[in-house]
């Protein structure tokens, strides 16, 4: 079987770490470590698909490596699945409270740990299909690949700042890139037209939000009904104004309302063929003067409030 995915095992005990070898090795690429800054070292040099990590281990817990693990951007997408022998209730919050994205007691069944290992690899699989698609969205259009990383590190700003959970900014950070999936089936003529639209070419323009939404699909993880219902809403309005569907306030999937306010931002900072980019000053004004008209008024107020981060995440990710 061709090995593909790459899982790094993090236990103190050696028992442990070669009985979930014997569990996996079948299946996954593994690589060992026996102790925190090791298992950090690790996740920077292999950089696996998953880990499993175990808790209770001498210097650094594993609370602490999921800590460090989800405050480095280059890995913070990587979910981390607590294997422990501290099974309770409390225990299991705390591991989710610093991102975990699931909690296996030990002593571990075989059944399940490959039953888990499988259904977080399979997000895995899903994340990077969104994460491609989303750039093939950007080739077909003027705007560039660092467009479509700045988008999902704006929404997941945005959605920690509301109150989100680790799993849920991480799944939006996912799939705000794939707002604009749906421009890969609008002709070329009207797309990368430097003029105005005449009222054809923006009918058919504006039916990118449904085609992109029939693109990705509704029937499938909630990671993928996600990403369907942000190309489906993101151009719908505070107001109601705006399209496809022109539905008003908190009718808009929240999710639209955070990707809409991250897309007109970059945009507007942004140099396109038919504009130059704005200064900071008249973007943050038009974001004010559009609360409760466009954009959600609560949004608004947590990107004036967050608007350097907004402008590091630019400076890092630069077009």
């Amino acid at each position: 079987m061709n090995k593909l995915w790459k899982v790094l095992v993090v236990d103190d005990q050696t028992h442990n770490l070669w009985l979930l070898r014997d569990i996996l090795d079948d299946t996954y690429t593994l690589s060992f470590s026996k102790n925190g800054r090791e298992a950090l070292e690790a996740a920077r040099r292999h950089r696996p698909d998953l880990i499993l990590l175990d808790v209770m281990m001498p210097d650094m817990d594993g609370y602490e490596v999921c800590r460090r693990l989800k405050d480095d951007d280059d890995l913070r997408r990587i979910p981390v699945i607590f294997v422990t022998a501290m099974g309770e209730v409390e225990d299991e919050a705390a591991g989710f409270a610093v991102g975990g994205a699931d909690y296996i007691t030990k002593p571990v069944s075989a059944p399940i740990v490959r039953a888990r290992v499988r259904t977080h690899i399979a997000q895995v699989d899903q994340g990077v299909v969104l994460d491609r698609l989303g750039i093939a969205g950007e080739f077909k259009d003027n705007e560039t690949g660092a467009h479509v990383r700045r988008m999902g590190r704006y929404a997941e700003i945005l959605a920690r700042r509301l109150g989100w959970n680790d799993a849920a900014c991480q799944a939006i950070a996912r799939t705000a890139p794939m707002h604009d999936i749906g421009k890969i089936a609008i002709p070329d003529n009207i797309l990368l037209k430097p003029g105005k639209f005449d009222a054809a070419e923006w009918t058919v323009m504006r039916s990118h939000a449904e085609r992109g939404a029939a693109i990705i699909g509704a029937n499938g993880s909630s990671l993928m009904r996600m990403a369907a219902q942000i190309a489906l809403s993101h151009h719908e309005k505070w107001d109601g104004g705006g399209y496809p569907e022109g539905i008003p306030g908190e009718e808009i999937p929240v999710v639209g309302r955070i990707v809409a306010i991250a897309d007109v931002y970059d945009a507007l900072m942004s140099r396109r063929p038919y504009k130059e980019p704005w200064p900071l000053d008249r973007v943050v004004g038009h974001l004010r003067e559009q609360s409760g008209k466009h954009f959600d008024p609560e949004l608004v107020d947590l990107f004036l409030a967050n608007v350097d981060a907004f402008e590091a995440i630019r400076a890092g990710l630069p077009d």
